[in-house]
């Protein structure tokens, strides 16, 4: 039987692969890796660097090109099924094609496998289908919430209080019910700005060489942290940020 491990291994610093993720880096025979374009190769020279340090001599690394999406579609739900269901054709292609029986193989995954990823649900797509078999299992790592906390010396919910992991999306639609603490991903509307009566604990590109980081009044820092956004994914061709707002 084939196996596959989907290894979290953090928000980008290499110091937060855990040592069970080392471990299971290091047994791995096949890496699939998903190509999403020249603007995010840094993406992928991040993933081949922690191969390199924890993985056997003999290891492959086997890549494939990630489909491309509307990222600003009307039927949102509809459109992330429809790319989720191309990109699952394609790690059905390279897993049939390059992982032997007896082999395991290994996706390196950003942050930590559930938390705003798809991969464990493509995985199961692809076992539905019943074409190729093969046994998988999760390794955590460290998500770019508990980063951002970590870099922002904070905790995620005060005293007795629950706190709610959102999209930006969804913050554009109003305040989450029953919570003063959110913490919001994936937001390209900037969803913040319709809050200035909240603390914000912002960060980009956390844990990288590349990052980002702003904190204070949502009514003082918005415009900073706008600008810097806009900045910086003209740079990059691309962006990764995440944000606790707190209400007093």
């Amino acid at each position: 039987m084939r196996k596959i491990s989907v290894v979290g291994i953090g928000a980008g610093d290499p110091d937060h692969l855990t040592l069970q993720a080392a471990k299971t880096i290091g047994r791995t025979d096949v890496f699939f890796l998903l190509d999403k374009g020249e603007t995010k190769a840094g993406l992928i020279n991040v993933r081949e660097r922690i191969i390199r340090a924890y993985s056997k001599p003999r290891k492959r690394i086997i890549e494939g090109r990630d489909p491309d999406r509307d990222r600003n579609p009307a039927d949102y739900t509809g459109t992330v099924a429809d790319w989720r269901h191309r990109r699952s054709l394609v790690l059905e292609e390279l897993i049939t094609e390059n992982l032997k029986d007896g082999e395991i193989g290994a996706i390196l995954v950003w942050g930590d496998p559930a938390l705003y990823d798809s991969t464990i649900a493509i995985l199961e797509e692809i076992l539905d289908r019943g074409a190729v078999e093969f046994e998988f299992e999760v390794i955590p790592g460290i998500s770019s919430v508990s980063a951002l906390a970590a870099k922002h010396r904070i905790g995620l919910n005060r005293v007795g209080q629950p706190f709610q992991i959102t999209t930006g999306r969804r913050l554009a639609e109003g305040w989450p019910d029953g919570v003063d603490d959110v913490v919001v991903m994936l937001d390209a509307q900037q969803a913040f700005t319709k809050h200035p009566e909240a603390e914000i604990y912002w960060g980009a590109y956390v844990s990288t060489e590349d990052e980002l980081l702003a904190s204070g009044p949502v009514a003082e820092v918005a415009d900073e942290i706008v600008k810097t956004r806009t900045e910086a994914r003209e740079r990059h061709g691309w962006i990764m940020d995440t944000y606790l707002l707190r209400r007093p």
